[in-house]
């Protein structure tokens, strides 16, 4: 289990990215909240942990993507 500091420091930084990408987050309950929504802060999560883990940027190419 995480420790209060990692859980509060991961809701820090939710409730960040939600502001960012413009989505109204509660605190507590969110199950109104349309998937489109939830997945917009949930892969900027992705994305910042990702780049905070490597150094790099997060790949932008969709797989399958042939409009090169």
């Amino acid at each position: 289990m995480a420790n209060n500091r990692s859980k509060t420091s991961f809701d820090n930084m939710k409730y960040e990215i939600a502001r960012e990408v413009g989505v109204n987050l509660k605190q507590g309950y969110n199950g109104d909240l349309p998937a489109r929504e939830a997945g917009k802060v949930g892969g900027n999560i992705v994305k910042k942990v990702f780049q905070s883990y490597t150094g790099n940027s997060y790949p932008t190419e969709r797989l399958g993507d042939t409009s090169k």
